[in-house]
Protein backbone atom coordinates (compact mmCIF):
# COMPACT_ATOMS: atom_id res chain seq x y z
CA UNK A 1 0.00 0.00 0.00
CA UNK A 2 1.30 3.77 -0.92
CA UNK A 3 1.97 5.83 1.90
CA UNK A 4 -0.33 8.70 0.55
CA UNK A 5 -3.36 5.93 -0.19
CA UNK A 6 -3.21 4.93 3.53
CA UNK A 7 -3.34 8.55 4.53
CA UNK A 8 -6.05 9.66 1.74
CA UNK A 9 -8.46 6.91 3.30
CA UNK A 10 -10.93 7.34 0.40
CA UNK A 11 -14.22 7.31 1.22
CA UNK A 12 -17.85 5.70 -0.23
CA UNK A 13 -20.34 8.49 -0.48
CA UNK A 14 -24.40 7.54 -0.78
CA UNK A 15 -25.75 10.62 -1.22
CA UNK A 16 -29.42 9.68 -1.63
CA UNK A 17 -32.70 11.67 -1.62
CA UNK A 18 -33.72 11.05 2.24
CA UNK A 19 -30.11 10.26 4.02
CA UNK A 20 -26.74 10.29 3.39
CA UNK A 21 -24.19 7.99 4.36
CA UNK A 22 -20.49 7.62 4.49
CA UNK A 23 -18.03 5.14 4.63
CA UNK A 24 -14.64 5.84 4.99
CA UNK A 25 -12.05 3.07 4.28
CA UNK A 26 -10.48 0.93 6.87
CA UNK A 27 -13.05 2.02 9.59
CA UNK A 28 -16.76 1.27 7.90
CA UNK A 29 -20.18 3.83 8.21
CA UNK A 30 -18.87 6.54 10.05
CA UNK A 31 -21.79 9.31 9.07
CA UNK A 32 -25.29 8.37 8.73
CA UNK A 33 -27.76 10.84 8.51
CA UNK A 34 -31.05 12.61 7.08
CA UNK A 35 -30.40 14.86 3.77
CA UNK A 36 -31.31 17.68 5.38
CA UNK A 37 -29.61 21.08 5.77
CA UNK A 38 -30.67 24.37 7.62
CA UNK A 39 -30.20 28.16 6.14
CA UNK A 40 -30.52 31.10 7.86
CA UNK A 41 -31.62 33.40 5.12
CA UNK A 42 -30.52 36.98 7.00
CA UNK A 43 -26.89 35.57 6.68
CA UNK A 44 -26.80 32.71 4.46
CA UNK A 45 -25.11 30.59 6.23
CA UNK A 46 -25.55 27.14 6.85
CA UNK A 47 -26.96 26.43 10.62
CA UNK A 48 -27.69 22.93 11.01
CA UNK A 49 -28.29 19.88 8.66
CA UNK A 50 -28.71 16.18 9.37
CA UNK A 51 -30.49 15.24 12.48
CA UNK A 52 -30.28 18.56 14.34
CA UNK A 53 -31.65 20.38 11.09
CA UNK A 54 -35.02 17.63 10.70
CA UNK A 55 -36.00 18.22 13.91
CA UNK A 56 -36.63 21.94 12.96
CA UNK A 57 -38.85 20.72 10.23
CA UNK A 58 -42.03 22.94 10.86
CA UNK A 59 -40.81 23.90 13.65
CA UNK A 60 -38.29 26.79 12.44
CA UNK A 61 -39.07 30.90 12.58
CA UNK A 62 -39.83 31.92 8.60
CA UNK A 63 -35.71 33.25 8.18
CA UNK A 64 -34.71 29.31 8.80
CA UNK A 65 -35.10 27.71 5.47
CA UNK A 66 -34.87 24.14 5.51
CA UNK A 67 -33.50 22.27 2.15
CA UNK A 68 -33.59 18.63 0.91
CA UNK A 69 -30.93 19.66 -1.85
CA UNK A 70 -31.49 16.51 -3.61
CA UNK A 71 -34.64 14.81 -5.54
CA UNK A 72 -35.21 11.48 -6.81
CA UNK A 73 -31.76 10.87 -6.31
CA UNK A 74 -30.68 13.72 -8.56
CA UNK A 75 -28.80 17.09 -6.74
CA UNK A 76 -31.29 20.00 -7.63
CA UNK A 77 -29.80 22.61 -4.92
CA UNK A 78 -26.01 22.16 -5.93
CA UNK A 79 -24.47 24.70 -3.46
CA UNK A 80 -26.00 23.62 -0.46
CA UNK A 81 -25.01 19.59 -1.35
CA UNK A 82 -21.59 21.00 -1.92
CA UNK A 83 -21.38 22.56 1.67
CA UNK A 84 -23.44 19.66 3.03
CA UNK A 85 -20.42 17.10 1.79
CA UNK A 86 -17.39 19.68 2.32
CA UNK A 87 -18.92 20.15 5.92
CA UNK A 88 -18.77 16.24 6.73
CA UNK A 89 -15.65 15.65 4.90
CA UNK A 90 -13.67 18.16 7.03
CA UNK A 91 -15.30 16.49 10.32
CA UNK A 92 -14.13 12.90 9.28
CA UNK A 93 -11.07 14.54 8.32
CA UNK A 94 -10.77 16.44 11.91
CA UNK A 95 -11.51 12.66 13.68
CA UNK A 96 -8.49 11.49 11.73
CA UNK A 97 -6.02 14.67 12.51
CA UNK A 98 -4.82 15.12 8.56
CA UNK A 99 -6.42 16.92 5.47
CA UNK A 100 -5.33 15.49 2.52
CA UNK A 101 -7.93 14.91 0.12
CA UNK A 102 -9.57 11.33 -0.16
CA UNK A 103 -10.92 9.59 -3.51
CA UNK A 104 -14.37 9.18 -3.07
CA UNK A 105 -17.09 6.63 -4.96
CA UNK A 106 -20.79 7.86 -5.22
CA UNK A 107 -23.65 6.23 -6.49
CA UNK A 108 -26.16 7.90 -9.08
CA UNK A 109 -29.50 6.71 -11.00
CA UNK A 110 -29.55 4.39 -13.86
CA UNK A 111 -31.32 6.98 -15.82
CA UNK A 112 -29.09 9.78 -15.14
CA UNK A 113 -27.80 12.19 -17.85
CA UNK A 114 -24.37 13.09 -18.96
CA UNK A 115 -25.45 16.54 -17.40
CA UNK A 116 -26.91 15.35 -14.41
CA UNK A 117 -24.22 13.07 -13.57
CA UNK A 118 -21.28 16.06 -14.53
CA UNK A 119 -22.86 17.70 -11.86
CA UNK A 120 -22.22 14.85 -9.04
CA UNK A 121 -18.80 15.13 -10.15
CA UNK A 122 -18.27 18.85 -9.82
CA UNK A 123 -19.95 19.16 -6.53
CA UNK A 124 -18.41 16.01 -5.32
CA UNK A 125 -14.86 17.71 -6.04
CA UNK A 126 -15.62 20.94 -4.99
CA UNK A 127 -16.27 19.53 -1.76
CA UNK A 128 -12.84 19.05 -1.61
CA UNK A 129 -12.34 15.68 -2.78
CA UNK A 130 -9.09 14.37 -5.11
CA UNK A 131 -10.96 12.11 -7.55
CA UNK A 132 -14.79 10.89 -8.06
CA UNK A 133 -15.58 7.62 -9.23
CA UNK A 134 -19.39 6.85 -10.35
CA UNK A 135 -21.34 3.39 -9.68
CA UNK A 136 -25.02 3.07 -10.50
CA UNK A 137 -27.08 2.65 -7.54
CA UNK A 138 -28.30 -1.03 -7.75
CA UNK A 139 -25.05 -2.39 -8.75
CA UNK A 140 -23.58 -0.86 -5.31
CA UNK A 141 -26.66 -2.15 -3.38
CA UNK A 142 -26.18 -6.17 -5.10
CA UNK A 143 -22.29 -6.19 -4.25
CA UNK A 144 -23.43 -5.05 -0.79
CA UNK A 145 -26.14 -7.58 -0.67
CA UNK A 146 -22.43 -10.08 -1.95
CA UNK A 147 -24.02 -11.31 -5.01
CA UNK A 148 -22.28 -12.75 -7.25
CA UNK A 149 -22.38 -9.65 -10.13
CA UNK A 150 -19.27 -10.56 -11.73
CA UNK A 151 -21.03 -13.96 -12.75
CA UNK A 152 -22.83 -15.40 -15.71
CA UNK A 153 -25.78 -15.63 -13.30
CA UNK A 154 -28.98 -13.36 -13.38
CA UNK A 155 -29.82 -11.56 -10.18
CA UNK A 156 -32.83 -9.52 -10.30
CA UNK A 157 -32.82 -6.57 -7.42
CA UNK A 158 -35.39 -3.56 -6.18
CA UNK A 159 -33.70 -1.11 -5.06
CA UNK A 160 -36.29 1.22 -3.24
CA UNK A 161 -35.30 4.48 -1.57
CA UNK A 162 -36.97 7.73 -0.35
CA UNK A 163 -37.54 9.28 -3.87
CA UNK A 164 -36.64 6.50 -6.42
CA UNK A 165 -37.19 2.77 -7.25
CA UNK A 166 -35.12 1.06 -9.24
CA UNK A 167 -35.29 -2.62 -10.75
CA UNK A 168 -32.41 -4.05 -12.15
CA UNK A 169 -31.16 -7.54 -13.86
CA UNK A 170 -27.47 -7.56 -13.06
CA UNK A 171 -24.78 -10.11 -15.04
CA UNK A 172 -21.08 -10.21 -15.58
CA UNK A 173 -20.55 -6.74 -13.83
CA UNK A 174 -23.28 -5.20 -15.86
CA UNK A 175 -27.35 -4.22 -16.39
CA UNK A 176 -29.26 -6.08 -18.53
CA UNK A 177 -32.54 -5.15 -17.78
CA UNK A 178 -33.88 -2.15 -16.24
CA UNK A 179 -36.62 0.02 -15.28
CA UNK A 180 -36.52 3.16 -12.95
CA UNK A 181 -39.37 5.11 -11.21
CA UNK A 182 -39.84 8.39 -9.44
CA UNK A 183 -41.63 6.58 -6.60
CA UNK A 184 -40.55 6.34 -3.11
CA UNK A 185 -40.93 6.60 0.65
CA UNK A 186 -41.05 10.07 0.59
CA UNK A 187 -44.03 9.33 -2.51
CA UNK A 188 -45.96 7.19 0.22
CA UNK A 189 -45.93 9.76 2.66
CA UNK A 190 -47.40 12.64 -0.11
CA UNK A 191 -49.94 9.78 -0.57
CA UNK A 192 -50.77 9.43 3.29
CA UNK A 193 -50.83 13.25 3.70
CA UNK A 194 -52.78 13.62 0.49
CA UNK A 195 -55.26 11.30 1.87
CA UNK A 196 -55.55 12.54 5.20
CA UNK A 197 -56.21 16.48 4.05
CA UNK A 198 -58.82 14.89 1.39
CA UNK A 199 -60.72 12.27 4.06
CA UNK A 200 -60.31 14.55 7.20
CA UNK A 201 -59.73 18.03 6.16
CA UNK A 202 -56.43 17.42 8.37
CA UNK A 203 -52.82 18.78 7.52
CA UNK A 204 -50.10 16.56 9.11
CA UNK A 205 -46.62 17.66 9.90
CA UNK A 206 -43.90 15.77 7.56
CA UNK A 207 -42.64 13.51 10.69
CA UNK A 208 -46.31 12.61 11.60
CA UNK A 209 -46.63 11.20 8.07
CA UNK A 210 -43.36 9.33 8.56
CA UNK A 211 -44.55 7.80 11.56
CA UNK A 212 -47.88 6.51 9.97
CA UNK A 213 -45.83 5.00 7.24
CA UNK A 214 -43.57 3.33 10.03
CA UNK A 215 -45.94 2.12 12.50
CA UNK A 216 -48.75 0.90 10.89
CA UNK A 217 -48.18 1.67 7.19
CA UNK A 218 -48.76 -2.15 5.09
CA UNK A 219 -49.47 -3.04 1.45
CA UNK A 220 -50.83 -6.16 2.43
CA UNK A 221 -53.57 -7.44 5.08
CA UNK A 222 -52.04 -7.94 8.67
CA UNK A 223 -53.29 -10.00 11.15
CA UNK A 224 -55.22 -7.22 13.70
CA UNK A 225 -56.47 -3.69 11.43
CA UNK A 226 -53.82 -0.98 13.30
CA UNK A 227 -54.87 2.46 14.62
CA UNK A 228 -53.25 5.31 15.20
CA UNK A 229 -54.14 8.87 16.79
CA UNK A 230 -52.40 11.82 15.24
CA UNK A 231 -52.83 15.11 15.95
CA UNK A 232 -52.96 18.09 13.04
CA UNK A 233 -54.42 21.31 12.31
CA UNK A 234 -57.95 21.17 10.96
CA UNK A 235 -57.92 22.82 7.45
CA UNK A 236 -61.47 24.29 7.92
CA UNK A 237 -61.31 25.63 11.55
CA UNK A 238 -57.15 25.88 11.72
CA UNK A 239 -57.44 24.58 14.91
CA UNK A 240 -55.72 21.51 16.55
CA UNK A 241 -57.28 18.80 15.26
CA UNK A 242 -56.95 15.10 16.42
CA UNK A 243 -58.35 11.42 14.42
CA UNK A 244 -57.74 8.27 14.23
CA UNK A 245 -56.46 6.80 11.22
CA UNK A 246 -56.29 3.08 10.42
CA UNK A 247 -53.74 0.77 8.78
CA UNK A 248 -56.28 -0.06 6.36
CA UNK A 249 -57.14 3.77 5.43
CA UNK A 250 -53.00 4.17 4.78
CA UNK A 251 -53.31 1.23 2.89
CA UNK A 252 -55.73 2.44 0.31
CA UNK A 253 -53.77 5.96 0.13
CA UNK A 254 -50.28 3.93 -0.69
CA UNK A 255 -51.59 0.96 -2.20
CA UNK A 256 -51.43 2.78 -6.20
CA UNK A 257 -48.23 4.17 -5.64
CA UNK A 258 -46.55 0.65 -4.37
CA UNK A 259 -48.67 -1.08 -7.71
CA UNK A 260 -46.45 1.21 -10.05
CA UNK A 261 -43.51 -0.96 -8.12
CA UNK A 262 -44.62 -4.48 -8.60
CA UNK A 263 -45.82 -3.43 -12.30
CA UNK A 264 -42.10 -2.26 -13.28
CA UNK A 265 -40.55 -5.57 -11.59
CA UNK A 266 -43.13 -7.62 -13.42
CA UNK A 267 -41.82 -5.48 -16.67
CA UNK A 268 -38.25 -5.99 -15.98
CA UNK A 269 -38.66 -9.46 -15.70
CA UNK A 270 -40.15 -9.60 -19.20
CA UNK A 271 -37.45 -7.40 -21.11
CA UNK A 272 -35.10 -10.12 -19.80
CA UNK A 273 -33.13 -12.81 -21.83
CA UNK A 274 -34.94 -16.41 -20.89
CA UNK A 275 -31.27 -17.69 -20.00
CA UNK A 276 -31.17 -15.48 -16.78
CA UNK A 277 -35.03 -15.05 -16.04
CA UNK A 278 -34.13 -18.82 -15.25
CA UNK A 279 -31.79 -17.93 -12.78
CA UNK A 280 -34.24 -15.21 -11.38
CA UNK A 281 -36.92 -17.44 -10.87
CA UNK A 282 -34.89 -20.22 -8.96
CA UNK A 283 -32.68 -17.24 -7.14
CA UNK A 284 -35.34 -14.67 -6.67
CA UNK A 285 -36.07 -11.08 -6.57
CA UNK A 286 -33.93 -9.45 -3.54
CA UNK A 287 -35.64 -6.11 -2.02
CA UNK A 288 -33.27 -3.34 -0.80
CA UNK A 289 -33.45 0.01 -0.09
CA UNK A 290 -35.65 1.73 2.90
CA UNK A 291 -38.68 1.49 0.80
CA UNK A 292 -37.76 -2.37 0.75
CA UNK A 293 -38.64 -2.79 4.85
CA UNK A 294 -42.75 -1.66 4.21
CA UNK A 295 -44.95 -3.95 5.72
CA UNK A 296 -46.47 -6.74 3.52
CA UNK A 297 -44.38 -6.07 0.26
CA UNK A 298 -42.51 -9.12 -0.06
CA UNK A 299 -45.85 -10.73 0.04
CA UNK A 300 -47.72 -8.23 -2.35
CA UNK A 301 -44.48 -9.05 -4.67
CA UNK A 302 -44.88 -12.57 -4.10
CA UNK A 303 -48.82 -12.92 -5.15
CA UNK A 304 -48.99 -10.95 -8.38
CA UNK A 305 -45.63 -11.93 -10.04
CA UNK A 306 -45.22 -15.96 -8.92
CA UNK A 307 -41.65 -15.70 -8.04
CA UNK A 308 -40.11 -15.99 -4.69
CA UNK A 309 -38.85 -12.57 -3.21
CA UNK A 310 -36.41 -11.89 -0.57
CA UNK A 311 -35.61 -8.96 2.11
CA UNK A 312 -31.98 -8.47 2.00
CA UNK A 313 -30.54 -8.07 5.92
CA UNK A 314 -30.62 -4.16 7.36
CA UNK A 315 -31.95 -3.07 3.24
CA UNK A 316 -30.90 0.71 4.39
CA UNK A 317 -27.31 0.04 3.94
CA UNK A 318 -27.29 -1.97 1.25
CA UNK A 319 -25.53 0.47 -0.67
CA UNK A 320 -23.38 2.04 1.39
CA UNK A 321 -22.19 -1.73 2.26
CA UNK A 322 -21.65 -2.15 -1.60
CA UNK A 323 -19.28 1.02 -1.96
CA UNK A 324 -17.60 -0.36 0.94
CA UNK A 325 -16.30 -3.20 -0.50
CA UNK A 326 -15.39 -1.77 -3.61
CA UNK A 327 -13.59 0.68 -1.70
CA UNK A 328 -12.13 -2.33 0.45
CA UNK A 329 -11.17 -4.65 -3.12
CA UNK A 330 -11.03 -1.96 -5.60
CA UNK A 331 -8.26 -4.11 -7.69
CA UNK A 332 -11.21 -6.53 -8.28
CA UNK A 333 -14.46 -4.31 -8.20
CA UNK A 334 -13.30 -1.65 -10.36
CA UNK A 335 -14.82 -3.13 -13.22
CA UNK A 336 -18.47 -2.15 -12.03
CA UNK A 337 -17.05 1.87 -12.26
CA UNK A 338 -18.85 3.82 -15.07
CA UNK A 339 -16.63 5.93 -17.02
CA UNK A 340 -16.70 9.41 -15.80
CA UNK A 341 -18.03 12.21 -18.32
CA UNK A 342 -14.28 14.05 -18.98
CA UNK A 343 -13.20 10.00 -19.79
Amino acid sequence: MKIFDFFSRNLGIDLGTVNTRIYLKGRGVVINQPTCVAINTRTNQVIAQGFSAQKMLGKAPSHVVLIKPLESGVIIDFEVTEKMLNSAIQKIQSSLFYLFHPEVIIPVPLDITEVEKKSFEDVVLRAGVRRVYLIERPVAAAIGMRLPVAESIGNIIAEIGGGLTEIAVIALNGIVAWKSLKIGGETLNKNISQYVREKFNLLLGEQTVEEIKIKIGSVFPQKENQEMRVKGRDLITGLPKEITISAEEVREAILPSVNLIVEAISDTIEKTPPELVADILERGIILSGGGALLKGLTDLINKKIKIPVHLTDDPSTSVVRGLGLVLEDFENLKEVLLPLTKD
